[in-house]
């Protein structure tokens, strides 16, 4: 069971409460340039961007939020750093959400301005502590930006709020360092059910930001921990929303899609598998399926036919051979170069409307049995109602019954 936090609402986008984890990203135009703005946010939402942080840097990025919300199909959020003016433009431009840190923004008057005009909107905000802006008198008492200190910054903020009768709040306590983002968060879920956006600050490049941020958000996710998640990278913004969706798969968190394994080559290869996976990635981009299909792109024939098995389709090639398997049974074979094409018409298939759901008698007789959670839902499973459920319940086949419920639930015979 994962920690519950609260719920607020950012746009249309819930966040927390149970609510689906969310990816975000952050533009990298100068805000005040609209039009290649806009253009960035078409991409990031394409990419399956979920919420967009723009910077605000003064009154003129401020003041072209309006045009560019209206042309944003996700909610965007204003990141404000000590001028509350800009905070107060940023409102009256309509933005979903705003990130600010109120005890940076000078007076209490001046707090308490922002504060009642984000109330009067419905307009969430979060507090974002950095590991390389924490205050001063925070910095001199722990010696170094440590876990303890990150939560303290973003306490006394959330203080600050919660004595101006505001509580829609979310927070992050980011930092470089992996270890020490890891312990912030925990002691702030430990500590207030505000819900969590998690990241990895200044991450680096793709490479090696791919794995902090993989390290540091998978492993709180893991434990249930997070309820927002944005990848920082040095590059295209697109790129993080690839890899923050990829962490959300591999932990089962995000359940529609594709989920590409291949394996990492050996000797053994009579295929150039580097070019075929690229070649099915640049295909497979562009299908959007409702329900999670697990493809795999087998090197061989001696780890092949295992690594098919954990896959709804598998491809292998060699010797100008090719291959399909559908649940680790060779059902195919064709000239080498139709891999692609064959494995981008089998993924096809793949449809909500699945006909083995209601023509195999035996899932009737199992729906009536068999109790199904996906993410933080439950249902029962009833063939009945199946076009009413979740998409992912609506679409498991017999052969994924077997394999998933029926070893949990061994007792019903």
């Amino acid at each position: 069971m994962g920690r519950i936090s609260r719920q607020i609402n950012i746009g249309k986008v819930k966040v927390g409460g149970g609510a689906p984890v969310t990816v975000q990203s952050m533009t990298k135009t100068d805000t005040r340039d609209v039009r290649a703005t806009v253009a960035e946010i078409k991409k990031l939402e394409k990419a399956g961007c979920d919420i967009v942080r723009l910077a605000v840097p003064d009154m003129e990025a401020a003041q072209s939020l309006g045009k560019i919300k209206k042309e944003a199909d996700i909610p965007i959020v204003s990141d404000i750093h000590f001028d509350y003016r800009l905070a107060l433009e940023a409102i009256k431009q309509g933005v979903d959400g705003m990130r600010i840190n109120p005890g940076n923004i000078g007076s209490k008057a001046r707090i308490k301005a922002v504060v009642d005009a984000v109330k009067e909107r419905g307009i969430p905000l979060r507090i974002g502590v950095n590991s390389g802006s924490l205050e001063k008198e925070i910095l001199r008492r722990y010696g170094s930006p440590t876990a303890e200190a990150l939560a303290e910054s973003a306490f006394r903020h959330v203080r600050i709020l919660e004595d101006l009768d505001f509580r829609d709040i979310k927070i992050s306590v980011k930092s470089t360092n992996v270890m020490k983002m890891i312990e912030a968060y925990r002691i702030i879920a430990e500590k207030t059910d505000y819900p969590l956006h998690l990241g990895v600050t200044e991450a680096g490049t793709i490479k090696m930001g791919t794995i902090k941020s993989a390290i540091g958000i998978g492993t709180l996710l893991a434990e249930g921990i997070g309820d927002t998640i944005r990848v920082s990278l040095t590059g295209d913004p697109v790129e993080e929303i690839y890899v923050g969706i990829d962490i959300l798969k591999s932990l089962g968190i995000r359940k529609n899609g594709i989920e590409l394994i291949s394996c990492p080559g050996c000797g053994r290869l009579e295929i150039d598998l580097m070019k075929l996976v690229k070649d099915v990635e640049s295909r497979i981009s562009k299908i959007d399926l409702p329900r999670p299909i697990k493809v795999a792109i087998l090197g061989c024939v001696v780890n092949g036919p295992g690594e098919a098995s954990e896959a709804d389709i598998g491809i292998a090639g060699g010797r100008g051979k090719g291959m399909l398997y559908k649940d680790g049974k060779l059902v195919k074979s064709f000239k080498e170069e139709r891999l692609v094409d064959e494995l981008v018409e089998e993924i096809e298939k793949f449809t909500v409307n699945d006909s083995s759901i209601q023509s195999d008698p035996s899932v009737v007789i199992l729906s009536n049995q068999v109790g199904l959670t996906v993410g933080t839902k439950e249902f029962h499973y009833d063939i009945g109602l199946a076009a009413g459920l979740d998409n992912v319940a609506a679409t498991f086949c017999r052969s994924k019954l077997e394999k998933v419920f029926l070893p949990r639930h061994s007792d019903l015979g």
